[in-house]
C-alpha cells in the first residue's frame, strides 16, 4: 500500500478542499477523527486500490453530522442533513483503522 499526503492547517481548510473536490450533487462526505487527526482517504488508483491520498488536519471532532458553509468557511454540529446548499460531513471515530495507523506511522 502506498499513501500520499496533503496536510491542512485547519479543519475548515480540509472541509473546503473536500467540498470543492466532491462529485456534483454529493453533499455528504465521511471523515474520521482518529488519534488526533481529522482525515479522509481518497483512492488514487482505480484498478488495484493500493494507492491513497490522505488529506488531514490535526484536531478532533465528536462523532456526528457537521454542516459546512463554503461562503463563511465555517462548520457547526447539527442533528440532521437538511439543506441542499450546504455540505455535510459525517465524523466517525473508529476503534481501529489499519490504513490510518500505517499512514500516521509514516508521517
Amino acid at each position: 500500500m502506498h499513501i500520499e499526503y496533503e496536510e491542512f492547517d485547519t479543519i475548515e481548510d480540509l472541509f473546503l478542499y473536500m467540498a470543492s473536490a466532491a462529485p456534483p450533487m454529493k453533499n455528504t462526505m465521511p471523515v474520521n477523527s482518529y488519534k488526533g487527526y481529522i482525515m479522509a482517504f481518497i483512492p488514487l488508483s482505480s484498478t488495484n486500490g493500493d494507492t491513497y491520498l490522505m488529506i488531514y488536519a490535526k484536531g478532533t471532532l465528536e462523532s456526528g453530522i457537521y454542516e459546512f458553509d463554503v461562503n463563511s468557511n465555517s462548520f457547526k454540529k447539527v442533528d440532521a442533513i437538511e439543506r441542499a446548499d450546504k455540505n455535510y460531513f459525517v465524523s466517525l471515530t473508529p476503534k481501529r483503522n489499519t490504513i490510518a495507523d500505517e499512514a500516521i506511522k509514516n508521517l
